[in-house]
């Protein structure tokens, strides 16, 4: 397989999503010791809601991050193209 150049739109959108996965993962860190913090919940509602829109100008723009049913694909099936998401 050939290997594709990638806009720098890609690297910036990975990029980004990956550091709000950052915050959510810190977040459930912080509410699994301190679970009836109202305002870190709201907090970790407000990055999930925020995650989901980023997931999905990604995979409208670049194609699907997950397989196994978490992520659509257009046709011809995306996942033959590379690289995928973890190699970058």
């Amino acid at each position: 397989m050939s290997e594709r150049v990638l806009p720098e739109a890609y690297y910036k959108q990975l990029r980004d999503l990956q550091a709000v996965d950052f915050v959510l993962v810190e977040l459930t860190l912080y509410l699994d010791t301190h679970p009836d913090d109202m305002s870190v919940i709201q907090q970790y509602n407000q990055f999930a809601h925020k995650r989901m829109h980023m997931v999905q100008q990604f995979e409208l723009e670049f194609g699907p991050l997950m397989s196994y049913g978490r992520s659509f694909s257009k046709a011809p099936w995306q996942w033959g193209e590379t690289p995928w998401p973890w190699q970058v």
